[in-house]
């Protein structure tokens, strides 16, 4: 009975979880306006969101490459600081290690808002105009402990032994780096800066304070502001459906790639 219950409390946590994607997915194939409303199948929206033949669509597609342009710069930078902290930290010794471990845990474990507010009132401080450089700079620093903490375990399980026998054998540190811990830390930096890549996609709280007034969306802000207005955008719906199943494909990929590798060191 006890490993039955267990069963049903986890699907129903499965359900709660992903049934509100799965009726975005449901609706995303019907015309109507009004989400619940079904008028029958059609794949008129997302033709819409290609073609460009929607309502707002200019403020859409802007806001869609803002978000893109913007995650993947803070991801790349973000995946680049990371490493090197992580390197960084892994060599530490004592209470300075356990200090910065520490220090690095407090960004993800503070709230998006106080983070947003920070960051606002830091550059308000320091006169910056804020704007497009002021979100990009904003995500790289609350998507870099990210990275630190997906590199880490990484640098945990390899071989000390290895990166010093690169330097006796005559490598430069650049060399070593370059050729025997970037290819071990490889799978931590790829899980690092996708999910950089998508905490950036998904912030709304710390880019609708650091964007200042000059009228820059991101996705989030976009559908804020969109669902001030009285209502969503329809093409949101096979949008949200499209980048859903992006992620979910690439999460498989990852997952089948991991098990054949791990199958093949046991061999």
């Amino acid at each position: 009975m006890k490993k039955f219950f267990a069963q049903c409390y986890i699907w129903l946590l499965l359900v709660i979880l992903y049934a509100p994607i799965v009726f975005i997915g449901i609706f995303s194939f019907t015309e109507s306006k009004v989400l619940g409303n079904w008028t029958g199948f059609s794949t008129k929206l997302y033709s819409n969101l290609f073609t460009g033949d929607m309502q707002g669509t200019g403020s859409l597609m802007s806001a869609i490459e803002n978000t893109l342009l913007i995650a993947l710069i803070a991801a790349t930078v973000s995946t680049f600081l990371g490493t090197v902290a992580a390197i960084g930290i892994h060599n530490m010794r004592g209470r300075g290690k356990k200090a910065i471990t520490f220090l690095n845990n407090i960004p993800m474990l503070n709230p998006d808002i106080i983070t947003g507010v920070s960051l606002f009132l830091l550059f308000v401080f320091l006169h910056v105009s804020q704007g497009y450089v002021t979100v990009v700079l904003a995500h790289i620093t609350f998507c870099t402990p990210y990275v630190v903490l997906s590199v880490l375990p990484k640098l945990t399980q390899m071989n000390p032994n290895i990166y010093e026998a690169a330097l006796d054998l005559g490598a430069t540190p650049f060399q070593a780096l370059k050729k025997v811990l970037v290819p071990m830390l490889k799978p931590g930096m790829i899980s690092g800066f996708i999910l950089a890549f998508t905490m950036s996609l998904d912030d709304f709280a710390v880019t609708f304070f650091t964007r200042g007034t000059i009228g820059l969306d991101t996705l989030s802000t976009y559908i804020y502001t969109d669902a001030r207005k009285g209502g969503l955008t329809p093409e949101l719906r096979p949008l949200i459906t499209l980048m859903f199943v992006g992620v979910l494909v690439l999460l498989i990929v990852i997952n089948i790639r991991n098990i054949r590798n791990a199958r093949k060191a046991e061999e």
